[in-house]
């Protein structure tokens, strides 16, 4: 469970998104990485306890039909699978670009739509078989980043090679100091941040599947966000003090740019392979959780009756199927604007996911509200400093979404919001009305 969660988080918002937060703010980038990581840790520990409360497969979308309304629930559950559907998209537009190192000449679109195809072929199988793909997915990217940070570190302390006689501590901040575009710059840099540990709350979709949920909820959250954190900051903080900040282009990814600079026969090679096998990861992972939470949908009767069968094989596999098809707009996007594709993607993805997490402390209030009250058992693992924890995270979330309009790149998510919302609103009124 904690290497599906790894998959969904680690992938492009730390090997490709990560260009992008520092040519904008600079080195106190980490800053806005560290920001993000605390906000998700207390969001992890609100779904953690409610997950502790009553485990099931809808996670959140279950919670905020149950603590929050009918119509919460609904949009939630949509929204969600929404925003795994255009993770989908935004990762096989991440494969597209990492391609190029090696066939600059090859269209885009070509490896995006080769990758799909084979990730739902993965989980149209058992899920056995997702769970093993998904295992060494995540756990190529965990030795490769504890590698990148252990090499960085011996060139950074030792000196070695060329880009030892560069490398320094003192590259953080003497290329127009740490906070080289001002303060504003880390605002802005701050949603893309928060992006990045995206799938973090994709533990609480595997709890209905888990087998020991009450032993092994605590342990996987409580070990993928201490992990998560580690790895985004230790590994960016090592790509900062090798090269200056100024350096690095805004579309690659840093990563391949410093073995590329560190000499090494292939390294590049190699590092671009592992983050090609993340952002399949992190696809893979989308497919199996759009699935699952049209198959929550459709027992929650907020989706066609026939999202809600499995397979012989226990998969939801009209739902996956669905969800697969649907990503195939990605192909699309990648044909018609390849530059453009993975900016319009995220920016919507990250006013879905500010949703879904507002969602979880909200029904965490709501919840502990119910057992302050006796009509609700406690929970054995909870949120940590609640309900204050709840509410400074909450206007955390609302100052990302206000970031937004602030940003051409990201402003197209401000206009898009109402008029999801509003569809969605139509859409449940007609399914109530049914």
């Amino acid at each position: 469970m904690q290497l599906i969660a790894f998959g969904g988080a680690i992938g492009v918002g730390l090997f490709l998104g990560s260009a992008g937060a520092i040519q904008l703010a600079g080195p106190v980038a980490l800053l806005a990485y560290l920001v993000a990581g605390i906000t998700v840790f207390f969001v992890a520990r609100a779904l953690g306890e409610l997950l502790l409360y009553r485990p099931v497969t809808g996670s959140f979308a279950t919670y905020a039909e149950e603590f929050l309304g009918p119509w919460a629930g609904f949009v939630t559950g949509w929204s969600y699978w929404c925003l795994w559907v255009l993770v989908g998209i935004a990762e096989i537009t991440a494969v597209g670009v990492y391609v190029h190192h090696w066939f600059p000449d090859l269209p885009q679109w070509i490896p995006a739509l080769v990758t799909l195809a084979l990730l739902a072929a993965v989980n149209l199988n058992a899920v056995r078989l997702f769970g093993e793909f998904e295992f060494w997915f995540a756990l190529i990217k965990i030795v490769t980043i504890v590698a990148m940070i252990v090499l960085g570190a011996a060139i950074l302390f030792g000196g070695f090679g060329d880009l030892g006689r560069t490398a320094s501590v003192a590259n953080l901040w003497s290329h127009g100091g740490f906070a080289p575009n001002g303060l504003v710059a880390l605002l802005l840099a701050f949603p893309i941040a928060l992006f990045s540990f995206g799938g973090v709350e994709v533990v609480g979709v595997t709890a209905g599947e888990a087998e020991d949920p009450a032993r092994t909820m605590p342990r996987a959250i409580r070990g993928i966000v201490y992990r998560i954190v580690l790895f985004y900051l230790g590994a960016l903080t090592i790509i900062l003090c090798l090269l200056p900040w100024n350096e690095m282009s805004k579309h690659g990814s840093p990563f391949v740019l410093v073995f590329e600079q560190i000499g090494i026969p292939a390294a590049a090679d190699v590092i671009n392979f592992v983050v090609i096998t993340a952002a399949a990861s992190a696809c893979s992972t989308g497919i199996f959780t759009a699935g699952r939470m049209l198959y929550t949908l459709a027992q929650l009767g907020r989706a066609p009756r026939a999202f809600g069968q499995v397979s012989a094989q226990h998969i939801p596999a009209r739902g996956v199927a669905v969800s697969a098809l649907l990503m195939l707009a990605g192909v699309v996007l990648n044909y018609f604007v390849p530059e453009q594709a993975f900016g319009y993607v995220m920016s919507v993805v990250v006013v879905v996911q500010v949703w879904a997490w507002g969602v979880i402390l909200v029904a965490n209030l709501r919840y502990r509200k119910q057992v302050a009250a006796g009509t609700k058992h406690a929970s054995s693992f909870q949120m940590p400093w609640a309900p204050y924890s709840n509410w400074i995270v909450l206007g955390v979330l609302a100052l990302v979404y206000v970031l937004l309009g602030f940003d051409a790149d990201t402003r197209v998510a401000i206009y898009a919001t109402p008029l999801w919302f509003g569809l969605l609103t139509v859409a449940y009124l007609a399914t109530k009305r049914r």
